[in-house]
């Protein structure tokens, strides 16, 4: 018997002591993101489900409109992870009762604006009236041609490893929302919190990676983390060099002025960027695509054998990261 004094389990302890014993042939053990199931005519359907809480994915006061897009976006951004273009979603909402009809005109608003945007369209759904926070929960169904699915299972050493766009945008957005970092100009907090609300799931890129890269994920709990993960599935280790982060102009100054926010970029979640391993091999097919898709892709390390991640400074020495991404429980 577990004595009430142990740590809480993790979130993939959780899944692999009650959960996994129940997963389906296509749950992929629950070690993805993901399930698959064969679809017609030499197609699968690519299942991903994600929830969001106010006051823990999403400040409280923020605009519906918002809320909805960034709910719809980070299923969309799983979808994007494994090579898949979108099909449709269900919705299960779950919201205080006290809240009025222009707080829900708002959110459908939102949805009907990233529905026109990413082509995907609302097939059901269920809804209830609680006394606690907002607490939404959105099921993406995407497709993929059979056998093309990029999971988080295959790097092999001796692949890079790529990430899109940029790093630590959302982590600093929602530090300028706290008041935890002040930055003089206007245009660069917009910038970041709005990175931190509306992340750009890469559905283009992900699907032309079908086929070139070994393993894929998005950037959910932190690049380091989430890096962790895809290693574990792929019996793996990874390396990463601090120095060859992307970064935006908006981030740049405040994480080359403090170790902080250099952590930040590291460890912290809700980039949901496409972070994937690929042979060296592939670099100028994948720089190809930066140009085709418009979305910059950076090579920030390598796979090697054995387990776990290490991250490197600018001078090589071994760089401590405090906290490698978003802890569940």
């Amino acid at each position: 018997m577990k004595n009430v004094a142990d740590p809480p389990l993790s979130e993939f302890e959780r899944i692999a002591r009650f959960f996994a014993p129940l997963a389906a042939p296509g749950a992929l053990g629950l070690v993805d993101d993901v399930a698959l199931i064969d679809g017609p005519s030499g197609e699968q359907y690519v299942l991903t489900t994600d929830a969001i809480v106010e006051g823990v994915d999403f400040p409280p006061g923020t605009a519906p409109d918002l809320v909805a897009q960034k709910l719809l976006r980070v299923n969309l951004s799983d979808l994007a992870a494994k090579g898949a273009a979108p099909v449709g979603y269900l919705l299960v909402t779950a919201l205080p009762r006290a809240l009025g009809e222009d707080w829900l005109a708002g959110f459908a608003a939102g949805l009907a604006k990233d529905q026109a945007t990413y082509g995907i369209g609302l097939l059901g759904g269920d809804m209830s009236a609680i006394d606690g926070p907002i607490s939404l929960t959105l099921a993406a169904i995407g497709r993929v041609a059979a056998g093309r699915v990029v999971l988080r299972s295959g790097a092999r050493p001796g692949d890079l490893v790529y990430v899109s766009g940029t790093l630590g945008d959302a982590a600093l957005g929602l530090a300028v929302l706290q008041s935890r970092l002040a930055l003089p100009d206007a245009t660069q907090r917009e910038f970041l919190i709005d990175r931190y609300h509306l992340p750009q799931p890469r559905l283009e890129l992900g699907q032309r990676l079908a086929g070139i890269a070994h393993a894929m994920l998005d950037i959910s709990d932190g690049l380091v983390a989430d890096l962790g993960h895809l290693c574990a599935a792929s019996g793996v280790a990874a390396v990463v060099e601090a120095a060859k982060l992307p970064l935006s102009a908006a981030a740049q100054p405040a994480v080359r002025s403090e170790r902080q926010w250099l952590m930040a970029a590291l460890g912290g979640g809700d980039d949901y960027e496409l972070l994937f391993a690929a042979p060296a091999g592939a670099a100028a097919e994948i720089a190809a695509l930066t140009q085709e898709t418009g979305v910059a892709v950076t090579a920030i390390g390598r796979i090697e054998s054995g387990s776990g991640v290490r991250v490197l400074g600018a001078d090589g020495a071994p760089l401590a990261v405090p906290s490698a991404g978003y802890h569940h429980f």
